[in-house]
C-alpha cells in the first residue's frame, strides 16, 4: 500500500516546496499531477506554473488535471517512484459545478486509490478558511468544501503536516 503524506497550510507558506523536497527523496522518476488545466490567456497563472516547474527536476513526469488522479497514476508504465499531487483547492475548482456529495465521493475514491497505489504520494492542500467568512454564498461553499476535503485527506494520510512560513509542524 502507498504511504500518503498530506501537507496543508496558507497560501505561499512553502507547501509546494516541501512537497518537492519529500518527493525528491524517492528518486528521479516522480509523477507530478497538476490538478488544474491552465488557461494560456491567464498570464499570472502561467507564470505561477512556470515557477513551480522550475522547482521540480526535469526528469519528473507531469499529468495535467486528470479526471481520476489515482487511476491515471496507477496506469503509468512504468510505475513512478512516487507521486506529488498539487493541489486539493485546484482539484476542487475543476469540479465545483458538481453537487457537493459527488465531489466528496470522488475525493474519497481518490484517497482510497492513492492509499492502494504501489508507490508513496504527497498531497498538497490549502487552509483557505482562516480569513473572514466570505460574503458570497458560492465562496462560502467553496471554502467549506475545501475544508471538508482537507479533513478527509488528513484522516486518510499516514502523515499530515501544517506548513506555516516555511516551517513544517507535524499534525500526525
Amino acid at each position: 500500500m502507498g504511504h500518503l503524506t498530506f501537507l496543508t497550510g496558507p497560501t505561499r507558506s512553502g507547501k509546494s516546496r516541501r512537497a518537492v523536497e519529500i518527493a525528491g527523496g524517492w528518486g528521479d522518476d516522480v509523477a507530478f499531477v497538476a490538478t488544474y488545466p491552465v488557461d494560456p490567456g491567464d498570464a499570472e497563472m502561467v507564470e505561477r506554473v512556470r515557477r513551480h516547474q522550475a522547482e521540480r527536476p526535469p526528469s519528473w513526469r507531469t499529468l495535467e488535471a486528470p479526471e481520476r488522479v489515482a487511476d491515471a497514476l496507477c496506469a503509468l508504465d512504468p510505475a513512478p517512484a512516487g507521486a506529488l499531487i498539487d493541489s486539493v483547492v485546484l482539484w476542487t475548482a475543476t469540479r465545483f459545478e458538481r453537487p457537493d456529495a459527488e465531489i466528496v465521493a470522488a475525493w474519497e475514491a481518490e484517497l482510497a486509490g492513492l492509499k492502494a497505489a504501489p508507490f508513496p504520494s504527497v498531497l498538497v492542500g490549502d487552509e483557505i478558511g482562516w480569513s473572514p467568512v466570505p460574503m458570497d454564498a458560492s465562496l462560502r461553499r467553496f471554502r467549506d468544501l475545501v475544508g471538508i476535503l482537507g479533513q478527509r485527506a488528513a484522516a486518510a494520510a499516514d502523515e499530515a503536516w501544517l506548513i506555516v512560513a516555511g516551517c513544517p509542524v507535524k499534525l500526525k
